[in-house]
């Protein structure tokens, strides 16, 4: 068996966000893999008005779920459920989904079918540019309220300023419909509450919820690496 990560939206260093989980992993003898997503600017080129977009990110997963027939495990994150739902469809290799505080869209839906139609409090919006990010003085107030310092004072140098097109491409396909998956609600989540959260996992086939933020491979990371070693 082996994972791959895809991580959320305005981060790059994907490695880095997984850190905790691939070590843990790698005791039990499970590889992992973290693709790149062009629109977060991790493929060489920045993100924006003109940079990569959601068929870069899915066509970059893809590519790697591809590179081999092993029994594989899809982790994504947040925007990763939007990118995992194109990447993995059709693709034999993968056996579940495990959804953490994310998005499972049906076919023509976006990232902005999921929101009220207001950029969130912690965006920074920049529609000259053509990206938005997360505001690094909310970040570890809103994503990492739960994680240790050191998480905390790292993470800001693992943000991005990601193309804001990607809110609107849709997918043209919705793996979740067809692999077995599981929801992993964060129930202490302030930057996706946990109501919308249960919404969205009534698409899953199973729903796990645990008392923690955003971000629980980096909080929880052994908990998180029992659920996921269980599927």
């Amino acid at each position: 068996m082996r994972i791959v990560f895809v991580h959320g939206a305005c981060v790059r260093d994907g490695s880095w966000w997984w850190h905790r989980m691939t070590g843990l992993l790698r005791e039990k003898g499970v590889p992992s893999v973290t693709p790149a997503l062009p629109s977060c600017g991790e493929s060489g080129v920045p993100g924006g008005a003109d940079g990569p977009g959601l068929p870069e990110d899915v066509a970059a997963v893809r590519q790697v779920l591809q590179a081999g027939d092993e029994p594989t495990v899809v982790v994504a994150h947040s925007y990763g459920g939007i990118v995992t739902a194109d990447a993995a469809a059709g693709v034999s290799s993968v056996r579940h989904l495990l959804l953490i505080s994310s998005y499972l869209p049906e076919p023509g839906q976006s990232l902005a079918d999921f929101s009220d139609g207001a950029p969130a409090p912690f965006l920074d919006v920049d529609p000259a540019a053509g990206t938005f990010g997360v505001r690094p003085e909310l970040l570890a107030g809103t994503f990492l309220q739960d994680c240790d310092a050191d998480i905390r004072t790292r993470a800001a140098d693992h943000l991005a300023a990601q193309s804001v097109r990607v809110t609107e491409q849709p997918v043209g396909a919705a793996a979740w419909q067809d692999i077995p998956s599981t929801y992993l609600v964060c129930a202490q989540d302030l930057g996706t509450p946990a109501r919308a959260q249960r919404e969205f996992a009534r698409r899953a086939g199973h729903v796990v919820e645990l008392d923690v933020g955003h971000h629980p491979f980096l909080s929880q990371p052994t908990a998180v690496r029992d659920l996921l070693l269980s599927l």
